[in-house]
């Protein structure tokens, strides 16, 4: 399908992680609920790269049905189209990682773990520079928790696990102006950062974890702007500092970035002179790559490609097809609370409409998702099981039943619930007229289709389900409705993650996380999500037993219920060598070549 991802929590390799929108193929190969195409996650095309290749412009496309936001901030951005269009320079990412996503030296910073003295030293390089020539420094570190942990932030990133920063929760709060557990042993404008921890935990370790914030952000060219205003800034918005390979050079707001090499990189010199990425809308993208107007996708491990055009993408003779498993997933919601902006906990509404748990059940063992994607999915996208993806198969639990169609049995359960059918539909147990709204965000004609295709099976099983607005929203209306502390607008939803390389869900479905926004909070749930990071927890077959643990129990209550995993694919124009999502690829953008001046 083609649902674009929100940005969830922390960083990935090569992107943030986020919400969003929704070789070639060899051999098929089982993965936990289903079949998919094999796929190399490199591909480079034949000949040598050339000067008049390199001295062109690379040109990306951005595959979206609305218009970027334009938050450069990887810590105040928060879908994947952002994290997308400012990918070249380089998200500030200060680490680099193994294939499993490890973090190992040799990035903007190294890290150091101390699990006796609960402390994190974060050590810059000598040359880490900004964008503009200015010295990146430890109050660069420091400065996005700041942002995430101010009560006045429009940063949504903010969870329970950063309280395990000594003075966090003071911070937060507003009792205390600065974060205390946050030390600078040589001066703020010094190399080294000391985080100090209350409990430290397994995840620390690995890229994306969501107690160490993954990215710097300038403190010294913010200054003066209050938190509050960051995202709306000049700074952010129209002139973004960058650490990575590539400077931006121009902003069309929505449509547009291009970019050209950073002078400052500390890293691989980057060898193509200029890039562009360009939003192309789903149902325009096969045409555009047909006329050659674009060399590859953005999103790299986060792509985000409709699968019911894979078999023609895969068809265009000038292009290769290279792809990973996603660390996204698809998802249905439902609203069964709200958040209580005094305290920031969500909070479950026993009388709200989908407060009744067969009633959501019901609604997955009806919707027959495996036949969607048996008609659309064409091996690159196929039913999910759990609410964590395949990508991590140390914790993914490949033996869970997921949601099987099954209509008897959700009438059955409806039945039993009270609701009783009065004609051609089914009231709530109180015998009142019960109208559910579906929310699902503008996408391509086959995933539009998708949409009318489970309205349909819900009606079959006597259910009412119309969509907000009545027809697909644009996705930045979709989820700033989402979004709010309390909203009746949508019951159930449609949408996607892009997750973190580290997958412990506290930022998406924690108590307090404000991406929970369907806002499911049981005291089950918060002990599950902390016993993934607790003391036991360095024990590996522990962790992966937790893990699973947490994805049955989610899905026994379907608050939040898997739809569909997938291949991050794109087609990638024979010019181009150097192209790889694999996670090792920590320098991306600069190990990009290109053999001739226009896309082949």
């Amino acid at each position: 399908m083609s649902k674009r991802k929100w940005l969830t929590v922390g960083i990935a390799a090569v992107s943030v992680m986020t919400l969003a929108a929704c070789s070639n193929g060899k051999s098929s190969s089982e993965s936990g609920a289903g079949k998919h195409v094999a796929m190399s996650a490199t591909y480079s095309g034949p000949g040598k790269a050339t000067t008049a290749g390199n001295n062109s412009t690379l040109k990306v496309a951005e595959v979206n049905d609305a218009p970027f936001a334009g938050i450069s901030s990887p810590t105040l951005g928060t879908n994947a189209e952002d994290t997308d269009v400012f990918a070249p320079g380089g998200s500030g990412n200060l680490f680099n990682v193994t294939k499993n996503y490890k973090i190992v030296n040799g990035g903007l910073a190294n890290q150091k773990i101390d699990r006796k003295a609960k402390t994190v030293t974060i050590t810059l390089r000598k040359d880490a520079k900004w964008s503009n020539g200015a010295k990146v420094t430890a109050k660069d570190v420091e400065y996005p928790y700041e942002i995430i942990g101010n009560k006045n932030t429009t940063s949504q990133q903010y969870s329970s696990d950063f309280a395990a920063i000594k003075g966090m929760a003071a911070y937060h709060s507003g009792k205390s102006k600065t974060i205390s557990g946050i030390t600078f042993p040589d001066g703020q404008n010094g190399r080294t950062a000391v985080i100090h921890f209350s409990r430290m935990a397994p995840s620390m370790k690995y890229a994306g974890n969501s107690f160490i914030w993954q990215t710097v952000e300038p403190y010294e060219y913010f200054k003066g702007i209050p938190i509050s205003k960051l995202a709306s800034s000049s700074k952010v918005r129209k002139n973004p500092i960058f650490t990575g390979p590539y400077k931006l050079d121009k902003i069309v707001q929505g449509e547009s970035t291009s970019w050209s090499p950073n002078k400052y990189y500390y890293g691989k010199k980057p060898q193509i002179k200029h890039i562009t990425i360009q939003v192309v809308s789903t149902n325009n993208a096969l045409a555009a790559f047909k006329s050659k107007k674009y060399d590859f996708v953005a999103g790299g491990p986060n792509s985000v490609m409709p699968s019911s055009q894979y078999p023609k993408f895969k068809k265009l003779s000038d292009y290769g097809i290279a792809g990973t498993p996603s660390m996204g997933y698809d998802y249905f919601g439902f609203n069964v609370g709200h958040m209580d902006t005094k305290t920031g906990r969500n909070v479950m509404d026993k009388n709200a409409k989908m407060a009744n748990k067969n009633l959501r059940l019901a609604m997955m063992y009806a919707a027959n998702v495996n036949a969607v994607e048996q008609k659309f999915g064409n091996g690159v996208s196929w039913q999910a099981n759990t609410l964590i993806p395949p990508a991590f198969k140390d914790v993914y639990d490949a033996k869970n039943p997921g949601f099987k169609y099954n209509m008897k049995k959700a009438k059955s359960l409806l039945d039993k619930a009270g609701y009783k059918k009065k004609g051609k539909w089914r009231t709530d147990p109180n015998g009142k007229k019960l109208v559910i709204h579906l929310g699902a965000m503008q996408s391509s004609a086959a995933t539009e289709a998708e949409y009318q295709y489970y309205m349909q099976q819900w009606h079959k099983a006597g259910l009412d389900v119309q969509m907000t607005t009545g027809k697909p929203m644009e996705m930045n209306s979709f989820y700033s409705t989402l979004q709010k502390p309390k909203q009746t607008a949508i019951d159930v939803y449609l949408a996607a993650w892009s997750l973190s390389s580290e997958p412990t869900p506290t930022q998406i479905y924690g108590v307090d996380a404000t991406f929970n926004m369907g806002h499911f909070a049981t005291k089950k749930n918060t002990e599950l999500i902390n016993s993934l990071n607790s003391s036991k927890a360095w024990n590996a077959k522990y962790r992966a037993q937790q893990y699973k643990k947490w994805q049955r129990y989610m899905n026994s209550q379907a608050a939040y219920a898997p739809e569909s995993f997938s291949l991050a694919w794109s087609p990638v124009n024979k010019r181009v060598k150097g192209y790889s999502v694999a996670p090792t690829n920590n320098e991306f953008w600069s190990n990009l070549s290109l053999t001739a001046a226009s896309p082949k």
